[in-house]
């Protein structure tokens, strides 16, 4: 691995799936609970304490991280399926990463979160149509995007943060 802020590689966005492989994404999506548990299993406290990489945020800030992330995405999708072209508000996820919540929790809390949100999510995108992927939102850094795009990128997002955990991982003997 070159870079350790990108295991798996950077995003690379599409702005239109086919069904297989909407379908494939939605899976990675559904499966991202089970695969951040096992990531994360069996780390002492020390070791959720442990950044991933140099200067980057600790596992357990990774943990919390992605159902922050990912809540503000499960919103965002039921903006774009329920307003014309919604412009979504960011928001600052290293500052996010900061606050105490994010820092103290026991990582069990975010993993449950996780795991709850998921199945509401993936139901969402298991009962929406082929022309509901293709309704829109605008990101206001990165400009007009599909739903199949965000499906892309939080299938992506999901094996990225995982991969965070991983490498370190294997880095570490952890």
């Amino acid at each position: 691995m070159s870079d350790p802020r990108f295991p798996i590689g950077k995003y690379e966005r599409r702005d239109e799936l086919t069904t297989a492989e909407r379908n494939a994404l939605i899976d990675t999506i559904a499966a991202a609970p089970a695969r951040m548990r096992d990531a994360v299993r069996g780390l002492s406290e020390e070791q959720l304490d442990t950044p991933y990489r140099e200067g980057g945020w600790t596992v357990r800030q990774v943990i919390h991280h992605v159902p922050d992330s990912h809540l503000n995405s499960y919103c965002r999708f039921k903006l774009a399926l329920t307003e014309s072209t919604p412009t979504i508000r960011p928001y600052d996820e290293a500052a996010w990463a900061e606050l105490p919540d994010s820092r103290i929790t026991p990582i069990e809390t975010s993993l449950t979160l996780l795991d709850s949100l998921h199945d509401r999510w993936t139901r969402l995108l298991r009962s929406m149509t082929e022309a509901d992927f293709r309704r829109k939102l605008v990101h206001p850094e990165n400009g007009e995007m599909t739903l199949d795009t965000m499906v892309g990128l939080y299938a992506w997002h999901s094996r990225h943060h995982v991969a965070h955990i991983t490498s370190l991982r294997e880095l570490r003997n952890f």
